[in-house]
């Protein structure tokens, strides 16, 4: 089970890696086609959220002997659901994927995929993933505290990202 458990621990720091290199490609992508970021002051506390949000599992993995963690496979079952969405969501916006808010003028805005129903699914999948991953790990407090971060943070995000979104719609 610990065996298990630090390679999930791995991959989910892996694939973040990868959406952060993806996310630079699409940032690059945009900014030469004319691509502008708005409202970036906030994103530095993106970056601290969430690499504290690893470290304070760790933390409280290691306050908490890993061996006594039982593989629960009703939140497992649940992770795997949240990262198909996570793909879903990532691919439905193709290039226009980003951790930043970068517009492109006279684009028309993606309405496919879980966007067709939800303006900002993503978002609700990063809220869940906040509260299940520690779960996965026996990291109780983790599960509470930084799901309520991310709401503080989505309480900034979504209100700048809108305004940026009806900014490139009214041009």
């Amino acid at each position: 089970m610990q065996a298990f458990l630090w390679l999930l621990f791995i991959f989910i720091i892996i694939q973040r890696l990868i959406e952060l290199k993806i996310a630079r490609r699409n940032e690059q992508w945009m900014r030469e086609r004319g691509g502008i970021e708005l409202a970036s002051e906030h994103y530095k506390w993106f970056v601290i959220i969430h690499g504290l949000f690893f470290i304070s599992i760790l933390f409280e993995v290691f306050l908490r002997d890993l061996r006594t963690i039982e593989m629960n496979n009703y939140l497992f079952s649940l992770f795997l659901l949240t990262q198909l969405v996570r793909v879903w969501c990532i691919q439905s916006l193709g290039k226009f994927w980003n951790t930043k808010i970068i517009v492109l003028p006279n684009v028309a805005l993606v309405k496919r995929g879980p966007y067709r129903y939800i303006k900002h699914p993503n978002y609700i999948i990063v809220g869940i993933e906040l509260f299940l991953i520690p779960l996965l790990f026996g990291a109780y407090l983790t599960s509470i505290i930084f799901p309520i971060f991310h709401l503080l943070l989505m309480r900034i995000r979504i209100p700048a990202e809108e305004k940026a979104l009806r900014g490139i719609i009214n041009k």
